[in-house]
């Protein structure tokens, strides 16, 4: 059987912190128990020493209480799936299933092997263009790309950097790219392209959910070339697989500094205007938050109310309680490229989330914007 994240595994892995993890910590989203901060690993040189330091970081956070782990296969030229694959290696030997971890990663972005190669361009073109796996026309930007051919050779790579048979997750990586070049009829139908496909990974059991991870796509005024709109993109799912699609998570940016998803109401769902959080749950979309701590800019010399409304020890302790506290949002993402940044972040594991009193001062005195 597929190995993958279950709803007995992170049962069983919630379990294991029952004395040391604060109510609220763990929470279920698509039949899984996903934990409220999970480890990103965007960051840091494509080396030895940085994909060791991850694989280190990777295995304290696990062991203190973070399950969700965050990658894709561009990140550091497809050395974090590795750093992840090593870990997930060393968790097995001490006892961690993989059924109690959620693995996520993402597709869409060119990206070379381990190293930048002399020539990046003679590369792409013997390895994708030569083999007919993409051709010029399929490309956004000079560097992205979501055709079937494309996401199927990329998602093979991941399970075997991974070394997994299936990830939890897969987020189409920043699909709204493509819109900077080609009209909004195109994107769509290539979008049910890739969803096609994806569907047929769930089919094959190499993935289990898929979803769209995006920077500026659901943050922003709908009028925007690159905007979306996520009950249009819904539509297209449930057109493919009926109600039991698999279009289920969606990442996008989400920190003191960047609060859209939870403030601006630039959703259209059964003709009503909604924010971002709102229309994904009454889609039965889980949202992920990215950048919590924004690169370790809001991680600093925060307003006074901010630690009025929180408490806790310092600001990044503070930005990351707002992202992992905030309604709507299952899941905070933050970069953990060294065993310190995990064991000073898994200390919020024993700490229960703001409730909505606290997280609503922030707002009425005017600081979450």
């Amino acid at each position: 059987m597929t190995k993958s994240a279950t709803k007995e595994g992170t049962t069983r892995y919630a379990q294991r912190f029952a004395g040391g993890s604060a109510d609220g910590h763990f929470r279920e989203a698509q039949r899984m128990l996903l934990s409220s901060l999970g480890i990103g690993t965007y960051l840091g040189q494509p080396n030895e020493n940085t994909d060791e330091a991850y694989t280190a970081a990777l295995i304290s956070a696990v062991e203190n209480g973070i399950n969700v782990i965050d990658t894709a296969i561009n990140y550091r030229f497809q050395r974090s799936e590795r750093s992840i694959g090593a870990a997930l290696a060393q968790l097995a030997a001490k006892g961690f299933s993989r059924e109690g971890i959620v693995l996520c990663t993402k597709g869409g972005y060119l990206t070379p092997d381990g190293s930048m190669p002399a020539d990046p361009n003679e590369y792409f073109f013997r390895e994708y263009a030569q083999r007919g796996i993409f051709s010029a026309k399929d490309l956004a930007a000079g560097s992205h790309c979501m055709t079937p051919k494309f996401l199927k050779d990329q998602l093979g790579r991941s399970l075997k950097n991974l070394n997994v048979e299936c990830v939890d997750v897969y987020y189409l990586h920043n699909p709204e790219t493509q819109l900077s070049e080609i009209p909004r009829p195109e994107f769509l139908q290539r979008l049910r392209a890739a969803f096609e496909f994806l569907e047929s990974a769930v089919e094959a059991r190499e993935v289990r959910y898929y979803g769209m991870a995006t920077w500026n796509g659901f943050r922003q005024d709908p009028r925007a070339r690159d905007a979306m709109q996520l009950a249009e993109i819904a539509q297209i799912a449930q057109e493919i697989a009926g109600g039991m699609h698999h279009f289920r998570f969606v990442q996008l940016p989400f920190n003191l500094g960047m609060p859209e998803a939870l403030t601006l109401g630039n959703q259209m769902l059964r003709e009503r205007q909604r924010t971002f959080v709102e229309a994904a749950g009454d889609l039965d979309i889980t949202v992920v938050a990215s950048a919590s701590l924004l690169q370790g800019q809001v991680a600093r010399n925060l307003p006074k109310a901010v630690a009025e409304a929180f408490g806790l020890e310092n600001d990044a302790e503070r930005a990351l309680q707002f992202a992992r506290s905030a309604p709507g949002i299952t899941t905070a993402l933050v970069g953990m490229s060294r065993v310190e940044h995990a064991k000073a972040n898994t200390r919020l594991i024993g700490v229960a989330p703001a409730t909505e009193e606290e997280f609503g001062k922030l707002f009425s005195r005017g600081e979450g914007a």
